[in-house]
């Protein structure tokens, strides 16, 4: 089949690299890509999403796939469907989940999913008035899509104002912030956990654990994401099942009675706290860095599971993992990231003559281009993801590491304790 995935990072360059190897697949297009997805497929610089769709049929490509949230909370799905085009990711309606906080809020009060308490609203009083009956530290949110970054942590009761302040004025996050959400501080730990859905069906996917801060030791503001690793010991199998009886499959049932069956990847935020799981967040795409880690786990055929996933016959697809085998990614940034933009800086890979390290690592391209001569260069903030493999988180981490040792530009960083909640014992 011909695929086509929409985005340009980290996230769309790994499907990419999965479906690249995946017998199934006979040509990638992206859309529009990065300076390296070029490599994997051919990129297509086309914005509008009505013609892209009628470049989807020209082609007759057999599936689309949505990367970012931006595309599907602005409707690219139900657009591509008018089409007669197959296409993998929620409806607009459906993506509100991540688009509106405020209804994803509403949807767990609704359907009696658990999560913490809550209000959303646009009135300063009632903000603090809700803030002053709340322990610190207390969680403030804007409602809107902001890459990642419209969520504070408040370590005291002023900061929680004043960041409601700040996002109701418009002064941080513009309109996303128009609408806020105050919410109670879950003290646990953090997972990413991924559900491929098609309508009725689901499979849920390892766990993951990400690294939201700048800095080891999580210190530092949060950014979209300095690492991941899959899967992660943290969960066991009573707490799957606690995820699928109280939290996927009641969402599934009650956005399917609302008239928005759910297809696509749901892509739960969850706080474990004793061992209780209680939804942080719903996203409605891949999560990024950890789709870098999970795409190199698959054993089955990843475009087999998307289109059938995409076409409602999800049941009849193997979805199989790599046994004994986990991934690890250490996100690379550029200089100033998350604060501001940096000077490109050309990107230097050394061969990696090491069999090993060769045959259990790759780069997943995200924040980068290419110049007149073909040089590539970092331009984004998340610059690529080192991706190491192992048979033990340990093994996997010093691989990505390795790898990382690798990559040359100017202004290079990265944590250097991705998996230590797993390795810290």
């Amino acid at each position: 089949m011909d695929v086509l995935i929409i985005g340009s990072g980290g996230r769309e360059y790994s499907i990419g690299y999965a479906l690249n190897k995946d017998e199934n697949v006979d040509k990638i297009y992206f859309a529009p890509g990065n300076g390296a997805t070029d490599e994997l497929g051919e990129n297509v610089n086309i914005k509008d999403y009505n013609e892209l769709a009628k470049f989807a049929k020209e082609k007759g490509i057999d599936l689309t796939v949505v990367g970012p949230e931006a595309p599907l909370v602005d409707g690219v799905v139900d657009i591509f469907k008018e089409h007669g085009l197959t296409i993998f990711g929620p409806s607009k309606a459906a993506a509100q989940l991540e688009g509106s906080k405020v209804f994803m809020k509403n949807c767990l009060k609704k359907y009696g999913v658990p999560t913490a308490r809550y209000i959303e609203t646009d009135s300063l009083e009632e903000a603090a008035e809700f803030i002053n009956s709340l322990s610190e530290p207390i969680v403030v949110k804007a409602d809107g899509l902001c890459a990642g970054k419209g969520v504070i942590i408040a370590q005291s009761k002023q900061e929680a104002l004043d960041a409601v302040k700040g996002m109701l004025s418009g002064e941080s996050f513009g309109e996303a912030g128009s609408k806020v959400v105050v919410e109670e501080y879950l003290d646990g730990y953090e997972l990413s956990i991924f559900a491929v859905c098609d309508g009725k069906d689901y499979v849920v996917l390892p766990a993951a654990q990400d690294h939201k801060r700048l800095l080891d030791g999580d210190q530092g503001p949060n950014t979209g994401g300095m690492g991941a690793y899959v899967p992660t010991p943290l969960v066991n199998d009573e707490l799957y099942k606690k995820v699928e009886d109280r939290i996927i499959k009641p969402t599934l049932k009650g956005l399917e009675e609302d008239g928005m069956p759910y297809t696509g990847v749901l892509f739960i935020g969850i706080m474990v706290v004793n061992g209780e799981p209680y939804v942080l967040e719903y996203n409605v795409r891949f999560g990024d860095p950890e789709c870098e880690e999970l795409m190199v786990l698959f054993e089955s055929s990843v475009a087999d599971m998307l289109y059938k996933a995409a076409t409602g016959n999800l049941k009849d697809a193997e979805v199989k993992f790599k046994d004994n085998t986990y991934a690890v990614g250490v996100v690379l940034a550029s200089k100033n990231y998350p604060y501001s933009s940096s000077e490109p800086a050309e990107i230097i890979v050394d061969e990696i003559v090491h069999e090993d390290l060769k045959n259990n690592s790759y780069i997943a391209y995200a924040g980068v281009s290419k110049d007149e001569d073909g040089k590539l260069l970092a331009t984004g903030g998340r610059v690529l993801v080192c991706v190491g493999l192992g048979s033990s988180i340990r093994k996997a981490r010093d691989r990505a590491y390795m790898l990382a040792g690798q990559v040359h530009f100017a202004g290079k960083k990265c944590r250097m304790d991705i998996a230590y909640q797993a390795l810290k014992d």
